[in-house]
């Protein structure tokens, strides 16, 4: 598994485009996987046939991780795996991994799925720990005559409690013939960092986790198994097993893992909610004459087959309300205690999609025209309902629009995107009874509602920019004066 950036550590096995025994060549997508950022397609920077797909579709797999196996031709069965900085790749056999290993010589950066590659390190695999046992037995002189060892299996293909019975075993008849001198210390439990920094975070010693990965390699489960409360049943009565449910009926309830795009969302918001103090104002404007001048566009042969929509309009009001209000474009810099104020606009979306909410964003809105405007916002948009969305795409924003009127609602009180300083709900537009040159008439009117940091943006500011917005969508003709 690449490392696609963004200090990522893992990511969800969504689709294989290939099965073992298809050829595969250099730069052909072999995979689709989810990230807690977006869906990015997995090229393969081998010519070779597929032989073996390690992991199946829905798997959450860690960072450096081998996922596929593709044969060369080179005598090199696992070369996508051993090549791709996939990390542990297909197993050698011990006297490979002792000997062998000193052999190879440093031969620069190897290609990877993604990313600039990583150099080849001169440091070498841990042999492991029964390889290591018998070619210290070979090698320590004869001082007494040699005892017949068993046949056994290694230690680390036993399962619990065999392989630590295994191992204790065969030190004990080691050391009683005089071939193995007693270790003064334990070896440093294998495991890959991603699973080292959740160890650390919940206070997990990993040199008493029980390992049930390959090689003796400690996994996230292991890690998780080692704070999981013990059962109560081994001095209690056997439980009660549930009464099956009765004919016709369903389950009450549906448990949903939350990964990816979700899990991401989730923590943000939470970070946001708790670390920004959030302040929201509404207001209610007449935008008739805007959704005339949005029909009038759809027209107008300069915007021809681009998405001509009230977005686009509400995206330029809000654009020329910040530029006439720069101080509510900026973020807080926690480290230094100071507000970073932005000379630029990356204008962010939220879009919903099928994997959850995401909130792209148009790198340097503010110096687009209408018509590069309505492209990139048309874009966006698409890109984002087909899941395409890169993790840069969703990067830098600065200001957010979210557009909740298109459910049918009002208006809403949004979570800051982490890291800005203002958001913008839409809510509905819908005829509405208005007051209009002194008599009620129905007019098409909608209630906007901006959020904003209180530690950069002061209340006076925040209705300033609310309330510029609000007159650029009542009467678009500002768009020229104020611009």
């Amino acid at each position: 598994m690449p490392d696609v950036g963004e200090g990522l550590t893992e990511a969800e096995i969504l689709k294989w485009y290939v099965q073992p025994g298809d050829t595969v060549t250099d730069g052909q997508v072999v995979c689709e996987v989810e990230t807690a950022k977006a869906a990015v397609e997995l090229p393969i920077p081998y010519d070779g046939v597929v032989a073996e797909l390690r992991f199946p579709e829905g798997t959450t797999v860690d960072v450096g991780v081998s996922i596929i196996a593709v044969d060369t031709g080179t005598g090199a069965g696992a070369g996508a795996g051993e090549g791709s900085g996939a990390g542990e790749a297909a197993e050698e056999p011990a006297a490979e991994a002792a000997e062998g290993a000193s052999d190879a010589a440093p031969k620069g950066r190897q290609p990877v799925l993604v990313g600039y590659g990583v150099s080849e390190a001169s440091t070498k695999r841990r042999p492991r720990k029964a390889a290591q046992t018998a070619q210290t037995a070979q090698t320590a002189p004869a001082q007494a005559p040699a005892a017949p060892v068993r046949p056994q299996l290694p230690p680390a293909q036993l399962p619990g409690q065999a392989a630590a019975q295994a191992s204790a075993a065969l030190q004990s008849e080691l050391n009683g013939h005089g071939t193995v001198a007693a270790t003064a210390t334990a070896a440093r439990p294998l495991a890959k960092p991603p699973v080292r920094k959740l160890a650390k975070d919940l206070g997990v010693d990993l040199a008493s986790v029980t390992a049930t990965g390959p090689d003796g390699v400690i996994t996230r489960e292991d890690v998780h198994a080692a704070v999981a409360p013990a059962p109560a049943a081994a001095v209690a009565a056997a439980p009660v097993a549930p009464e099956p449910l009765a004919a016709g009926t369903t389950a009450r309830e549906t448990r949903i893992p939350v990964k990816g795009v979700r899990k991401a969302t989730a923590a943000a918001m939470v970070g946001s909610a708790f670390t920004a103090p959030h302040v929201t104002e509404f207001v209610t404007v007449d935008v008739t004459r805007t959704m005339k001048l949005v029909e009038e566009l759809k027209s107008d042969r300069d915007l021809a087959g681009l998405r001509v929509n009230p977005l686009l309009l509400i995206a330029r009001a809000f654009l020329v309300a910040i530029r006439r209000n720069p101080g509510a474009n900026a973020s807080w810099d926690e480290e230094r205690q100071e507000i970073v104020q932005k000379h630029y606009v990356n204008l962010g979306i939220a879009a919903a999609t099928p994997r959850g909410l995401i909130v792209p964003n148009v790198k340097d809105a503010h110096e687009m025209t209408l018509p590069e405007l309505a492209g990139a916002l048309g874009e966006l948009v698409t890109t984002a309902r087909e899941g395409k969305t890169t993790p840069a795409a969703m990067q830098g924003g600065t200001a957010t629009i979210t557009n909740v009127g298109v459910f049918g609602v009002d208006t809403g009180t949004p979570i800051l995107n982490p890291g800005e300083s203002v958001i913008l709900a839409v809510g509905s537009i819908k005829p509405r009874p208005w007051v209009h040159k002194g008599k009620v008439k129905p007019r098409q009117v909608t209630t906007l509602g901006l959020s904003f940091d209180h530690r950069l943006v002061d209340g006076e500011l925040g209705s300033r920019l609310l309330a510029d917005t609000a007159a650029v969508l009542e009467n678009p003709r500002k768009l020229i004066t104020w611009t």
